[in-house]
């Protein structure tokens, strides 16, 4: 089954049909969709808008949720019934683990997944399945003791730090490396008495991806290497940031994400509509230094896709000179054509220059004086022969 396509390229053919600039089946053909996909893209967007009678999406969308909703609190008052009945047996149990067991066996009168039971009784899901592989681990036993013998040995001399306890506990014959000491210390809040506070005075982090491109911006296949990169231009409204995508190989386009706010979620939602399009695998997405593109939820994204991060020398802008190259284009044939007065207005200029203008109308001689949607088909014929 094809994946459905990313909701801001819809809302963006959507705006440019509605403007009855062209026909729905010259958009169609200029954005790579049916022209049947265009009509109902049209007329699910006029019952949103109240110009045609039907049920919009958000009544859709509400009834779905509702419907999950009354299914869960049956299932969360399952939860709490049976939790009730465990807790009042004659002699209350140690643990709620294996209540959560019977909840999601096959057998139970009324089955309720752990990922709903473990929340409503206080715990992570993780907990319950760390336990049910093993109950206590040799490990778990092996660190209570070496804590036992560390808060001995503090208790003994409270200007101990971890350093000290791990060569008391090697005087005592129990083998512990030095790091492992500090953790179980740290965790347990064991520090010397004589131990300096902390400043606030920290150095930078280090980057969260190492450089794997190395200004080397070719690829023999597509979805080898992508470029990102986010941009920004003022209107009347204020301004207007782009995140876009750009495969190395082709010099296309596969993604972007157009918002009123430079945040991390800009650059998520443009990683997660190139995705959509390409269904990369191991895809090499390489980012200056930004704080949107260290954020724990693009890189969270990077992972969960399975593509590597790679980031370029902090103000080193050859790093990522090709992304930076596209830039250059899209202002010199875009933002700086004409003042703009809303952001509305540039955002829909911008997609249709990348959709018909760069990807598909633009020859490029880099790639043989062709499209770069006509390199990749022409690529693609030639190493499937």
């Amino acid at each position: 089954m094809p994946k459905p396509f990313p909701k801001e390229f819809r809302d963006d053919v959507v705006a440019i049909a509605r403007r009855r600039e062209a026909s729905f089946a010259q958009i169609a053909k200029d954005f790579g969709i049916s022209e049947s996909c265009v009509q109902r893209w049209v007329k699910i967007a006029e019952v949103d808008e109240g110009i045609k009678p039907g049920t919009t999406t958000t009544e859709l969308a509400e009834l779905r949720e509702a419907k999950k909703r009354i299914r869960l609190l049956e299932q969360e008052n399952e939860v709490l019934r049976r939790a009730a009945a465990y807790l009042a047996q004659g002699s209350p149990p140690k643990m709620m683990y294996p209540l959560v067991r019977e909840l999601a066996a096959e057998t139970a009168p009324v089955r309720v997944p752990v990922a709903v039971t473990c929340p409503v009784l206080g715990f992570s899901t993780q907990a319950f399945y760390a336990w049910a592989a093993n109950p206590v681990t040799s490990r778990d036993w092996d660190e209570a003791h070496l804590i036992n013998a560390a808060i001995d040995a503090h208790e003994s001399d409270p200007a101990f730090g971890y350093r000290f306890i791990a060569d008391e506990l090697a005087a005592q014959g129990i083998m512990a490396g030095e790091r492992r000491v500090w953790r179980l210390c740290s965790q347990q809040r064991i520090w010397s008495l004589f131990a300096k506070k902390r400043g606030l005075n920290r150095k930078a982090s280090p980057p969260v991806h190492d450089d794997l491109v190395k200004r080397e911006f070719t690829a023999e296949k597509p979805n080898r290497l992508w470029l990102t990169d986010i941009t920004e231009h003022w209107t009347g409204e204020g301004k207007l940031y782009l995140c876009a995508f750009k495969d190395v190989f082709s010099n296309r386009i596969v993604g972007y994400s157009i918002s009123d706010r430079m945040t991390a979620e800009l650059a998520v939602t443009g990683l997660r509509n190139a995705i959509a399009r390409r269904q990369p695998v191991g895809t090499v997405v390489h980012s200056d230094r930004g704080s949107q593109f260290r954020s724990r939820k693009f890189v969270a994204a990077l992972h969960h896709a399975g593509l590597t991060g790679s980031m370029g020398r902090v103000g080193a802008c050859g790093d990522n000179a090709a992304m930076e190259s596209f830039f250059a284009l899209l202002q010199k044939n875009v933002l700086d054509r004409r003042r703009w007065a809303t952001r509305q207005e540039l955002r829909l200029a911008i997609v249709a220059w990348i959709e018909t203008t760069y990807n598909r109308r633009r020859r490029q001689r880099g790639l043989g004086k062709l499209t770069p949607i006509e390199y990749e088909m022409i690529t693609q014929v030639a190493l499937a022969a």
